[in-house]
Parts: structure tokens; sequence; C-alpha cells
């Protein structure tokens, strides 16, 4: 069946302030001038449906913006690049989100405004779109916090068939590293962590134990190892592809990238170390420019760039 949609993706969006080259905040009742300040769309369920979008396939985002200048900044881009805004909602009262990003060579901080990404949950997710898309990507699990509507959630998707799904887990802010994650993998077609957190969940001593345990349950585990590149376990067979080097500028939406390229790869119908290598090239570029999905790639640039750093 023709599908209306290659990937259905639902989360947070928002807007992020970059400030590059703060070394030290002001003082109460000072001012510091800067030498630049960046407007981007983040979010990370946002950055990878920009990025998906990027590389030529169709992505419809489900996901809420407020009715103020930022919301219609978003929903700009979002049309600009080919992301279907028609599941993207206007909310009455709560404003569009901002993360404010104090950046150094060193570190980042935030100052962050949750506004319509506030409460998100997957039980809002629209089921009734889901049978037009080849593919969904979920992201923010939250441990026994959100884990009953995940299965649920999960459960629903799978049983309406042809479709595959992605999961990115996400960073675990109060340290649970809930193992009822493990119920959640043979629904998972695609199943991302980066090395850290495939460390926390499966409790192994080195990524390529864990990544072979989460594997045993999910069609396929693919662990982020930063600057080492990345690794993918399939049927028990393990997969590397090294990572590029490259001048980094702002590490922002990094793992959202390589999972639009990976993710685009996969659904192209590429061997795994090809799906490797588009999300280790769209991860490398992207920290190149200021912004989360400003120096994500073209589908010819990514080509082009792997095919140099490969020669």
């Amino acid at each position: 069946m023709q599908k209306k949609w290659d990937v259905f993706v639902y989360g947070d969006v928002n807007i992020d302030l970059v400030v590059p080259g703060v070394e030290v905040l002001p003082d109460p009742g000072t001012e510091v001038d800067v030498p630049v300040m960046e407007t981007f769309v983040g979010g990370g369920a946002a950055l990878f449906a920009l990025g998906i979008a990027k590389l030529g396939l169709t992505p419809v985002f489900q996901g809420s913006i407020g009715r103020d200048m930022y919301g219609v900044y978003i929903r700009n881009l979002f049309r600009a690049l080919g992301v279907d805004d028609s599941l993207l909602t206007d909310h009455d009262t709560k404003k569009t989100g901002i993360s404010i990003s104090f950046t150094t060579e060193r570190d980042r901080c935030f100052l962050t405004y949750r506004g319509t990404n506030e409460g998100l949950t997957l039980r809002n997710m629209d089921l009734s779109a889901l049978p037009h898309a080849r593919h969904v990507h979920i992201t923010g699990y939250e441990g026994t916090r959100n884990h009953a509507e995940y299965e649920d959630m999960l459960g629903k998707i799978k049983a309406m068939g042809n479709v595959t799904v992605s999961f990115d887990v996400g960073w675990d802010g109060s340290g649970e590293w809930y193992e009822g994650i493990f119920d959640l993998l043979p629904m998972i077609d695609v199943l991302f962590m980066n090395e850290t957190e495939c460390l926390h969940y499966t409790r192994a001593a080195d990524a390529e134990t864990g990544a072979k345990k989460l594997a045993e349950g999910a069609g396929m585990a693919v662990i982020k190892l930063g600057k080492a590149g990345a690794m993918a376990v399939k049927d028990s067979r393990i997969y590397r592809a090294p990572g590029y080097r490259v001048e980094a500028v702002d590490t922002t939406g990094a793992g959202d990238s390589f999972n639009a390229g990976f993710v685009s790869g996969f659904l192209s119908g590429l061997s795994v170390e090809d799906c490797l290598r588009y999300g280790n090239g769209c991860g490398a570029l992207s920290v190149t420019k200021l912004g989360g999905n400003t120096g994500f790639p073209y589908l010819n640039e990514l080509e082009d760039f792997i095919r140099e750093r490969n020669a």
C-alpha cells in the first residue's frame, strides 16, 4: 500500500537561543555584551524530522507550538524544508518552548522554558494517522514515570502491521535506568542509545556486550560511540563504522542527526554498514555549525562527504 508519509514523528519542538563564547554569566545588576546570539529550531524530535526531510524523505510531525512569533518561525521552517505540519497544533494558552544555551569550548549550560512541550505524552499520539506512515520514530522515555504509556502505544503501533519503529531512549535524568525497558524491545525495530545509556540500562561491562543483550529483544540495537563512530548488532552480528573527524562548533542535536541519517538509510534499504555511515556523516556535519540542524546535510552533500572521507 502506498503510504502518505515515510516517517511519523511525535515529540518536542522548541526554539533554541544560542549564545556562544560565554565564559562567565553576568552578575546581578550588570550587563555583558556578546558578539552574537542565534535563533534556531530545537527539540530532539523536531531536529530528527528536519533531518529526515533534508535527506529527501517525507516526514510528518505531531507536536505543539504557541500562537506566537516563535510558533510561526517553526512552522515556516518546517514547510520550507518539507516537513508536513498538518499535525502540528497551536496551543491556546501556552507559549512555544524556549531553551537558551550558553556555550563555551568546554561545556554548555541552559535556561529552559518548556512551554507547549510540558506534559508531552504518547497517549496524545494520533493513532488514526499512523497507518499512513511507513515508519514511526519515538523519543521521550522516562522509565517508570511513563513506561505504561510506551508499552501500550508501542503495542498498538505494532498491531497495525506494515510499519517499523525506531526508538531513541535518551538520558535518564532520574538515575533509575528502569530495567522494564527490556519489555519494550520486541516492539522496536531500531533501538538507539549512546554508549553511556547502553551501559547503564544493560549493566554490562562494555558497549558491545550491552548491545548484544539489547539486540536479543529489539530488531537491531544501534549504539552511538561519539568520536569513535557507532556500532550496531542485528541477528547476533556486530557492525561497526568509524566516526568522521571534523571541527566541532556546536554539538547540539548530534545524536538526533545521527538517528535521522541512520533511519534514512534504513528506509532506503541500505546495508547496516551504510546506515551507520549515513548516521556518522550526519552527526559529524551537524556539529560544524551553530544550531542543531544548520549543518545537517542534504542527501547529495552527505554522499559527497562520505565518498571523500572513505576514498
